[in-house]
């Protein structure tokens, strides 16, 4: 059933993304309510915490899950609810914000590599290497030499980790400029999500029309076969956990995975 939700959601490399073609509040592939999306996504969470575990015991790959979108689109809520009880030990989360002095110094992907996944280990990126050709772009602090340069060494960077044993999954959570309009409201209305709320996230969200331009492109330019991007649609938070949870089950499911046998020298052994 996982396998079909979400059709259409795969941005197909070479082609064109449009995304006010993509529907936010859509709920591709999936016929049911609220309560049944719920009682669906518990099954697969269950389930992806076994494929976790197992990832973790065989330990011969990665996995890469990056998730990408307009401030309120909800990659925290995704985190948490989709995540919720796999094991600590082998799931680690890595946000990128502003570079430091000491990141700005190197290449733009030298901070993102030293929160890649070893063997046997799962990383959530909160934001990413994204963000160093998006924010710059809208902000006119790059041009489009640059940009594309940035392009260029992200397919590179990507394909190297695939072949090297690691699936990666991109997520861009398409949340439309009305809901954001209404959790950034919620943010300033209720006193426990005051934390969450910052004046710039108000100027970015005038600047709405062109990051959905540049996150065109970088969806356009980088989503390739080893490393494929989904728009998901995110106005409906129940929707959005349950999509991202049936791709990493699948993915997951699909490396046929299995928990290394005893060693022979331990096979007659007894616990005295």
């Amino acid at each position: 059933m996982a396998n079909f939700y979400g059709q259409g959601c795969l941005v197909v490399p070479g082609t064109r993304t449009r995304l006010p073609r993509r529907d936010p509040r859509g709920t591709p592939g999936f016929s049911g309510v609220k309560d049944e999306g719920r009682k669906e996504l518990a099954r697969l969470t269950t389930k992806l915490e076994e494929l976790q575990e197992l990832l973790y015991a065989e330990h011969r790959h990665a996995v890469l899950v990056v998730l990408q979108g307009m401030d309120s689109a909800g990659k925290d809520g995704t985190i948490r609810r989709v995540f919720d009880g796999v094991n600590p030990q082998g799931v680690r989360v890595a946000t990128f914000k502003r570079p430091s002095d000491d990141e700005s110094d190197h290449d733009f992907l030298w901070r993102v590599s030293q929160q890649l996944p070893a063997r046997g280990e799962m990383v959530l990126f909160n934001r990413s290497h994204y963000e160093d050709v998006l924010v710059p772009r809208v902000h006119h602090q790059i041009q489009r030499p640059v940009w594309e340069r940035r392009y260029r060494a992200i397919r590179e960077f990507e394909r190297t980790l695939a072949e090297d044993g690691t699936v990666i999954l991109k997520f861009f959570l398409h949340v439309s400029r009305g809901e954001q309009k209404r959790r950034l409201q919620a943010r300033l209305d209720d006193p426990t999500k005051h934390w969450k709320f910052r004046e710039a996230d108000l100027e970015e969200r005038r600047r709405w029309a062109a990051y959905m331009t540049a996150y065109e492109e970088a969806l356009d330019q980088t989503s390739t076969s080893w490393a494929p991007w989904y728009v998901v649609p995110s106005d409906r938070k129940w929707f959005r956990d349950l999509f991202v949870a049936s791709r990493i089950v699948a993915a997951l499911a699909r490396l046929r995975m299995h928990y290394p046998p005893l060693p022979s020298a331990l096979r007659t052994a007894k616990v005295r």
